[in-house]
């Protein structure tokens, strides 16, 4: 290496020491420097670590190569290649053992001098050193030596031994190898193959060739100019880095005919590749005059299957410091750190970082990667200060059937955990549209007309009746006192029906709603209602109701108490200590109470304006309050603040319509709760709705949020759900069973000839053993193929097989009464072709993973990636 750039070698044995090569050998000892100052002397590798100088060996000029012995005794021996072809044993410091002393200074001349390029020692015969020399036309370019071989200094005449340092002692030389390989060739690079001792790769001139020591006279060989720095995968033995000028090829020893990959071509000439030791697939490259280090991350690469199957790699750049590169070396045990060195022998000690791979789970937990380390993301359990995510909730909510009870739709709700006001108002508004369309179907009163409305929302409700409602004079219950209320027409009524203040038929009375938030134990909120249909003794007696239950509130009896000293003068003290005090009520409606009754007639802003009142009230309370222009205006403001916030009180506004699908499409930007706006515009809502773009995209996406989970069974109870409701959402058979001669399906087939009289379930889908069986195609009447276990035709039943009952199949399929239709199914391998009856092939396959066919060694059930699956909703927690 003399007057070239200087190379360096990790010590494979003792890992905080490493030799920098140059004309001069030196050692050095690397030390942690985190909790200690850097001693005099020493050189700073990194922030954490310094190099001391142990020892310098100038004994051996001429270097142009350099190996370090593997194993662990001597540690400090290292073979030497000069520019004579003579290899030398030499030592870093003193070696005490006796036992191998003898080896320093030990010489491997070779019969005629020349460069000698390379050095590798057997990984598995420590003994036995491999050197490539350049090409003599009278001599071999790869001797292996045996460094424990009996000198031989009487065949080497006294000229050739000669160095120009001076003479040597005789007794050390070694002229005779243990093999001579690559005649009349020249030898670039070697290295030995880790599978077997006499397995040698070498980059002679124009070839990678392959040494058998068994065999010498036999080689394996390829024709390449990427004969350059070989050197094999340590953690994929078959798997060759080759390099010559600006590329690299990548080789598979097993398909040895060309590269399986070349990497990208740089623009300067590469001066080294190597493979992380400590990292699966990782190989470095460097050019020269550069201070980056490329890395290749073959890691995941496929093993080749056709020719031109070329494998994907990861390519990333590395910059361990500011200068030029003369060389690298991999650490041998810590994980991913390397060493540089300049060309002026500057060090720096890096650490190449990995690529943090980041998976988010369905079920919303975060795992990455790091190195050969997994990490996990986990909540704590006892943190219920965080709002659950809304995938979180949506697989909850999936778990409880949210969504399916058709029959008592409001319940829905409570399936999502009762925690929502928004989902129970939409649940209820959904419940109240589907009862009033239900008994308009039953009645056939009006048929087209009210059950367009009803799911057009109240807001198209209103317009319908512009001009036609009249107010009138009302007496109060309890009181000697009228109020100004408007006549209730039949939209007015049906806008009460869908707010749930009052029932089809033609009583207008609000005790049955009444009653219903009394036993809910909504006490401010009955009250609230009772006043607003100007029954204030009503509300006195549920306020005090509530002050005396378990669960009530005490103060409740002071607001019955002023309730009953209400009084209609304007400028009474009670008017204005209640239009004062009022809004330091906690609870909204006992505000929305008070400013009812200090409000002037026909002014109700108080009550229509406060936010905290459910929608639904509020719509209601203007229905019977606001005349037909002061209800369109309020309805119409109060639909466009619903819909740009995306609340789902506003679709008893919006109803089933365009509006309500914009509604919902802000609520699912707001939350992404696609899960409610999927169930919320499949329940009844007109066909033109559904087939909206953004109404499909939500259904599409929840359907695939289902199996992502591997709520298989969910998924298909939804899809069974959504066909009911939507009629063309049924999908077509996508999968049948045709004949093998005439290509006809088998199915179609028994539907097209009726006059036989038989149905689909006579061709092997009906588990009764009284059925006719049909064991034929019968559009060209050629027999249907046999099951590979019971050898029957298909299309026979599997309880009419015979002699199998007392067979371990019959057994095990016959533990119910009545066989499942499943059983008799066509089923067969998409490799193999080879199947039969589906519960034959499922008994067979819980004991087996070959085909039962003899002679067919396909893995039937491990081809299907998802086939060990277990759905997830069968999991126990």
């Amino acid at each position: 290496m003399s007057g070239t750039k200087p190379d360096i070698l990790w010590a494979p044995h003792q890992v905080d020491r490493f030799v920098v090569c140059d004309s001069e050998l030196s050692l050095y000892h690397v030390e942690s420097t985190v909790n200690s100052e850097l001693k005099a002397g020493s050189l700073r590798l990194s922030e954490d670590s310094a190099a001391t100088l142990l020892s310098i060996n100038s004994d051996t000029p001429y270097m142009k190569c350099v190996a370090w012995y593997l194993n662990y005794d001597p540690e400090c021996l290292l073979a030497v290649g000069q520019a004579n072809g003579r290899v030398v044993l030499t030592s870093l410091g003193q070696d005490h053992n006796s036992k191998f002393k003898d080896l320093i200074g030990k010489e491997f001349v070779p019969k005629h001098a020349r460069q000698c390029n390379t050095l590798a020692w057997n990984p598995l015969d420590s003994n036995w050193l491999a050197a490539g020399l350049d090409k003599h036309r009278a001599d071999f370019s790869v001797l292996i030596w045996d460094i424990c071989s009996k000198y031989t200094p009487d065949i080497v005449p006294m000229e050739k031994v000669r160095l120009s340092a001076g003479e040597t002692e005789t007794t050390l030389l070694v002229t005779k190898p243990l093999y001579e390989l690559g005649q009349n060739d020249a030898c670039l690079s070697l290295c030995w193959l880790p599978r077997d001792q006499k397995l040698l790769l070498a980059g002679m001139h124009r070839n990678l060739a392959i040494f058998d020591l068994r065999n010498t006279s036999q080689k394996m060989f390829v024709n390449t100019k990427a004969v350059q720095g070989v050197t094999v995968d340590p953690y994929f033995h078959d798997r060759v880095a080759s390099f010559y000028e600006g590329q690299v090829a990548i080789w598979d020893l097993r398909k040895f005919e060309k590269p399986v990959l070349t990497l990208t071509e740089q623009p300067k000439p590469l001066t080294k590749v190597a493979w992380c030791p400590t990292r699966t697939g990782l190989l470095a490259t460097l050019t020269r005059d550069s201070n980056i280090i490329r890395l290749y991350d073959m890691q995941h690469t496929p093993t080749p299957i056709g020719d031109e199957t070329e494998p994907t790699i990861i390519e990333r750049s590395v910059q361990p410091c500011d200068n030029y590169i003369a060389s690298f070396a991999w650490h041998p045990t810590s994980q991913n750190r390397m060493i540089v060195v300049t060309p002026n022998r500057t060090m720096s000690d890096f650490t190449v970082f990995e690529r943090i791979s980041l998976a988010w789970s369905p079920i919303t937990s975060l795992m990455w990667a790091c190195g050969r380390h997994l990490y996990e993301c986990a909540e704590e359990e006892n943190d219920n200060s965080l709002e659950k995510d809304i995938a979180t909730k949506m697989r909850l909510r999936a778990l409880s059937r949210y969504g399916l009870d058709t029959e008592q739709v409001w319940r829905n709700h409570i399936l999502a955990g009762n925690d929502d006001p928004q989902l129970k108002s939409l649940w209820y508004t959904l419940h109240y549209i589907l009862c009033i369309q239900y008994t308009e179907d039953m009645d056939q009163k009006s048929p087209g007309n009210k059950g367009s409305l009803v799911y057009a929302g109240i807001k198209s409700i209103v317009k319908s009746s512009l001009g036609m409602v009249e107010s009138s004079r009302h007496n109060w219950s309890g009181l000697d006192k009228q109020t100004d209320i408007q006549n209730l027409n039949e939209e007015r009524i049906l806008a009460l029906q869908l707010c749930g203040w009052i029932k089809k038929g033609t009583d207008i009375d609000v005790g049955p709603f009444l009653n219903s938030l009394v036993q809910e134990g909504e006490w401010e909120r009955a009250a609230a209602v009772a006043l607003f249909n100007l029954d204030i003794r009503r509300a006195i007696q549920i306020l005090n109701e509530g002050a005396s239950s378990e669960k009530g509130d005490l103060n409740l009896n002071v607001v019955a108490m002023a309730l009953s000293g209400y009084t209609d003068e304007k400028n009474s003290l009670w008017r204005e200590m209640c239009s004062t005090l009022r809004l330091q009520l906690n609870n909204p409606y006992l505000c929305v109470m008070f400013a009812f009754l200090t409000s002037e007639t026909g002014s109700y802003d108080g009550v229509l304006y406060e936010n905290k009142v459910a929608v639904r009230d509020r719509v209601a309370f203007a229905c019977k309050f606001l005349s037909d222009t002061q209800l369109n205006r309020y309805i119409e403001k109060l639909t466009n603040e619903m819909k740009e916030a995306g609340n789902l009180e506003g679709i008893l506004l919006t109803g089933l319509t365009k509006d309500g699908v914009d509604l919902m499409e802000s609520y699912v930007d707001r939350t992404g709760d696609v899960q409610t706006a999927s169930y919320c515009m499949l329940q009844g809502s007109p066909l033109d709705v559904l087939k909206d773009e953004r109404v499909q995209y939500w259904i599409e996406n929840y359907r695939n949020l289902l199996d992502a989970w591997r709520f298989w069974h969910k998924r298909a109870e939804f899809d069974i759900h959504r066909s009911k409701l939507d009629p063309s959402s049924k999908p077509l058979a996508q999968v049948f069973v045709s004949c093998n001669f005439c290509g006809k399906s088998i199915s179609y087939s028994c539907s097209a000839v009726p006059h036989q009289g038989r149905g689909f379930s006579q061709y092997g889908v009906s588990g009764s053993p009284t059925k006719s069986k049909v064991t034929s195609c019968p559009g060209c009447r050629k027999p249907l193929p046999r099951c590979a276990l019971c050898l029957i035709n298909m299309g026979t039943p599997v309880s009419s097989c015979p002699g199998g009952s007392k067979s371990d199949e019959k057994v095990d399929l016959s533990k119910d009464k009545k066989l499942a239709q499943f059983n008799n199914w066509f089923t067969w391998c998409h490799n193999c072709r080879h199947g039969g009856h589906a519960g034959h092939m499922l008994s067979w396959f819980r004991d087996h993973a070959e085909c039962p066919v003899s002679a067919c060694t396909c893995k039937c059930m491990q081809l299907d990636t998802t086939g060990n699956l277990v759905p997830a909703e069968t999991v126990q927690p």
